[in-house]
């Protein structure tokens, strides 16, 4: 078996990037999704029974390409998530790529706007 604490330390290390990567690697590995994981805990909790229909709360917004203005769309990103220059860059190159994940409708179509005005091309889901 591993050590717990050197494998705490080594996931301490990551960067955020490297962390949604990281799990993202996991989920394909194992088959599971994080995100279902999460919805099917309070189903699991035995309360009421959920609409059928709810109305979706969170969105992430996905970065689909930069339109030809990378700098402007790295600079975009960087004040957006607070990244560093080479995570940022990294993240417009491996576009598409979820730039926020979470997010409220409104502040999801202002971060859209956000980096639309900066030559990226953006979608919601």
């Amino acid at each position: 078996m591993a050590d717990l604490n050197t494998l705490v330390d080594q996931l301490s290390e990551l960067t955020v990037l490297e962390a949604a990567e990281l799990s993202k690697m996991l989920e394909e590995k194992w088959g599971v999704s994080a995100a279902a994981a999460v919805a099917a805990a309070p189903a699991a909790g035995g309360g009421a029974a959920a609409p059928a229909a709810e109305e979706q709360t969170e969105f992430d917004v996905i970065l689909t390409g930069d339109g030809g203005k990378k700098i402007n769309v790295i600079k975009e990103v960087r004040t957006i998530t607070a990244l560093g220059l080479t995570e940022a860059k990294a993240l417009v190159e491996g576009a598409p790529k979820a730039v926020k994940e979470g997010v409220s409708k409104d502040e999801a179509a202002k971060l859209k706007a956000q980096l639309e005005a900066a030559g990226a091309t953006v979608e919601i889901k």
